[in-house]
């Protein structure tokens, strides 16, 4: 049995206008009341994401100064995951019918995401995904998981996963950041990023992915045609 297991958040959904809301209202929130500030727009603030300049910089570069761009990146981890942002999200194009695809080819077929139980759950049901993902297939994070960084749970996340799910004869993971990179390393898994996500292929290529493809469409015809 062949097996692919997908990221959630960039081969999937696209996380980027929810992200640029979010840097939008903290920079609003933050900024004095007479301050003149410089906002990006969403192009030059997700290349900012992509290219993982931090937080205080964006900041910094948005016209705040260094103690604002503290109070900033503090909002703004605190809003990013908040259940009024979510909905700006939307599907990454060509995803589903890639879904479709893998499915349609006998592929077993499992999520392993970042979010929580409740922010799954929430976009799974928004875009009619649970044909796709059953429960048995979902991995991601209780609701009241203490995160440390990605990089570290995610790939406790896969060891769960590959006790849990049937044996395979071969398995690929597909992901957008160094975190699923890692996690399938870690375990001997084949690995393909997507440039569709929060990375940029300069930050891909640190942490050498077996390959790096367009988005999860161009992952699955590889995948097919292999």
């Amino acid at each position: 049995m062949l097996r692919l297991i997908t990221d959630f958040d960039g081969p999937i959904m696209d996380v980027s206008e929810r992200y640029y809301r979010v840097y939008q209202f903290c920079l609003e929130q933050i900024r004095y009341p007479e301050q003149s500030v410089q906002q990006l727009n969403k192009a030059e603030f997700w290349q900012f994401k992509r290219s993982r300049v931090p937080e205080k910089q964006i900041a910094l570069n948005s016209g705040l100064d260094a103690t604002q761009a503290q109070e900033f990146a503090k909002l703004r981890r605190k809003t990013v995951h908040t259940d009024t942002y979510f909905q700006h999200d939307s599907l990454i194009p060509g995803a589903v019918e890639a879904l479709l695809k893998i499915q349609q080819a006998g592929i077993d077929l499992a999520v392993m995401t970042m979010r929580r139980v409740k922010e799954l759950d929430y976009a799974v049901k928004k875009y009619e995904l649970g044909s796709f993902f059953p429960d048995n297939r979902c991995y991601c994070l209780k609701n009241d998981y203490v995160k440390t960084s990605d990089i570290e749970d995610k790939p406790l996340l896969m060891e769960r996963a590959l006790a849990e799910l049937p044996p395979a004869a071969d398995t690929w993971m597909v992901g957008d950041t160094e975190a699923d990179i890692a996690a399938a390393k870690k375990h001997g898994i084949k690995v393909m990023a997507v440039e569709s996500g929060i990375r940029d292929r300069t930050q891909l290529e640190m942490y050498h992915p077996d390959l790096i493809v367009q988005d999860l469409s161009t992952a699955v015809k590889l995948i097919l045609e292999s």
